[in-house]
């Protein structure tokens, strides 16, 4: 189903978007005083966790992205959502290769 929502351009803009985020928890963790920056980082990746976790479930069950690409989005995605940005690149490539013969 290449029109169904959640698609894939989708997913993986939202998951760059929940990288780019989780990016700046871990500078905002690290520099000193930015305790609010911090909290609303966190709540941020938290929340975009919570949602690309659900989303690529649906999309697993929908056969718009393969079912380890949920995994990792659902599972390391908590504790590292570059991990995900990085399997839809893979995806991306693997799915602009030419199909064998």
């Amino acid at each position: 189903m290449s029109g169904s929502f959640p698609s894939f351009g989708f997913l993986r803009t939202l998951s760059f978007v929940h990288s780019t985020v989780y990016l700046a928890l871990l500078v905002f963790w690290i520099v000193p005083g930015c305790a609010v920056e911090t909290d609303v980082c966190g709540w941020g990746h938290g929340v975009l966790w919570i949602v690309m976790s659900f989303l690529c479930i649906v999309a697993a069950r929908r056969g718009t992205i393969p079912f380890w690409l949920a995994v990792v989005v659902a599972v390391i995605g908590g504790v590292g959502p570059f991990a995900g940005s990085v399997g839809f690149i893979v995806e991306q490539r693997r799915r602009a290769q030419p199909a064998p013969a």
